[in-house]
């Protein structure tokens, strides 16, 4: 087993005197006529393949090259070990300098950890039982000007992680990778459950003239061809729903929308969504559906239906409790919303309870805000797999009212594990309605609600044109991710997240 030792020359220096001794041993290679970053790289086996074949390849005989990056090396003088990684696995290699001949050997001790080399030789076994590639020849195919993380402390600065996601990944090794792993299964299994239940995927627009689709304020840029202002899509809801007029019955999309919002734990402005259309379909239909998918991705990214989930199991079996907003709110809360008809009493009730309650905001966003402070309290039945349904009217601008139920709208959230993973609704397909509702989003812009939606005439000329009945649904593919990774924090599972500004960033600013 190779020793977890780091050759001296990788101890006490500062990362500026690391970086120059780097850069003396890169031009030394230079002037021995050998480029440090070659054009092309050859290699028969991954390490990973060659560990698995390791019996049957082992031999002097044998002649296999691989590739990878020096995490650690010892230099004995006529001899040095080194362990290199792939994107499979490690494995150590052995130089000396009487396979090599002097010259070459010489250049071994130009190498550094971080190092990218080309090695070729045979497989042995050495006598402490480390399985080993015996180099005959080798070549360095990238050379690496600053120093590693320290491997065996990791990287454990959140911020830097964050910031720096490359060295995250070398620093943390696989259990970084495979959160990003699971996300790209995630992602892929989402394809196919809606490819195979025929949903048909298409990419709209994400500078868009007018945004709309969710209650957000928007990122705002400005085309100079053309002298307009654009907006990043907050949402592509608005034209997939275009393509069911059209004449499509299943679409998706999954794609990143932009919110110029705050930034917590399950907030990045850079995010990624999910949406669905699918005509002659309601609300109802949609439930069986989310709840089907989840179940779906589950069974295939952690082959289980019970999932944990920061320490609590979580059951994705469908069926999920169906759960009206309103009575959740009462039960969890105390405040029995029917009972204050208007905005200013829900204000006070809620202000009387020890809940924050802006009363220049409209009652519906009152409840959404008591809605979000009910989740937050965590309490077990609010951890499990659950849809919250039945929303008011006033946050619903794009929802079809209530058949049932006067001033609710068909509308349901999933929630997974304390996380809102999503937002779903019985499409309004009634031009007229859409219209008034549009407007009473504007009177709420007007009296400074800046989140409020905007009138879309081009959109309402579509649905007069005439929508089917449909059913729409939008996942947050990253909230999703952090449930099956086990993570607390969205900026977790996004592999470069929005951050603030460092000092250095300010100054390389255009």
């Amino acid at each position: 087993m190779l020793p977890a030792i780091i050759c001296r020359r990788e101890k006490k220096k500062s990362m500026p005197d690391e970086r120059e001794i780097r850069l003396q041993r890169l031009h030394a290679l230079r002037e021995q006529g050998i480029n440090p970053y070659p054009n092309n790289v050859e290699r028969t086996h991954s390490i990973a393949d060659v560990l698995a074949h390791f019996a049957e390849f082992m031999g002097p005989e044998g002649s296999y090259t691989l590739v990878g990056r020096i995490r650690l090396l010892r230099d004995m003088g006529k001899a040095a070990f080194a362990k290199i990684e792939d994107g499979t696995a490690s494995i150590q290699v052995y130089f000396r300098v009487n396979d090599l001949g002097a010259e070459a050997y010489r250049t071994v001790k130009l190498l550094d950890l971080g190092d990218f080399v080309e090695v070729s030789g045979f497989l042995f076994v050495t006598r402490t039982g480390e399985r080993t590639l015996h180099v005959r020849r080798y070549r360095i195919i990238s050379k690496g000007l600053r120093p590693l993380p320290e491997k065996y402390h990791g990287l454990e600065d959140k911020e830097i992680r964050q910031r720096k996601r490359y060295l995250d990944l070398i620093a943390n090794g696989d259990e970084v990778k495979q959160v990003f792993v699971i996300r790209s299964r995630v992602i892929t299994a989402m394809r196919r459950f809606l490819d195979d239940h025929g949903f048909y995927e298409f990419e709209t627009p994400i500078l868009q003239p007018l945004y709309g689709g969710a209650t957000a304020r928007p990122f705002v840029t400005h085309h100079n061809a053309l002298d307009r202002d654009l907006y990043l899509r907050i949402a592509v809801e608005l034209y997939l729903k275009r393509l069911i007029v059209g004449g499509f019955e299943c679409v998706y999309e999954i794609g990143r929308n932009f919110r110029n919002e705050g930034i917590d734990r399950s907030h990045n402005p850079e995010f990624t969504m999910l949406e669905w259309y699918q005509a002659y379909a309601d609300y109802n239909d949609m439930m069986k559906l989310v709840e089907e998918m989840v179940a779906f991705i589950a069974q295939e990214v952690k082959g289980s239906m019970h999932i944990v989930y920061q320490g609590a199991e979580i059951d994705l079996t469908p069926p999920w409790p169906r759960i009206p907003l309103l009575d959740a709110i009462a039960e969890h809360t105390g405040i029995d919303v029917n009972q204050f008809p208007d905005k200013e009493s829900l204000a006070a009730e809620m202000q009387a309870r020890g809940y924050e309650a802006d009363p220049k905001l409209g009652r519906g966003r009152l409840i959404d805000d008591l809605k979000s402070a009910m989740i937050r309290k965590g309490t077990p039945a609010l951890r499990q797999a659950f849809f919250l349904i039945d929303y008011p009217l006033d946050v619903s601008p794009l929802t079809k009212q209530h058949r049932e139920i006067p001033g609710l709208v068909e509308r349901f959230q999933p929630f997974l594990g304390g996380l809102e993973c999503g937002n779903a609704y019985t499409e309004l397909n009634d031009p007229l309605d859409q219209r008034t509702r549009f407007e009473d989003q504007m009177r709420q812009r007007a009296q400074g609600d800046d989140e409020a939606q905007v009138l879309d005439e081009d959109f309402l000329e579509a649905l007069e044109i005439g929508m089917p009945p449909t059913g729409g649904v939008g996942i947050g593919v990253d909230r999703l991710v952090m449930l099956m990774a086990d993570q607390e924090s969205i900026r977790d599972v996004i592999l470069f997240p929005t951050m603030r500004k460092t000092v250095e960033d300010k100054e390389q600013e255009l």
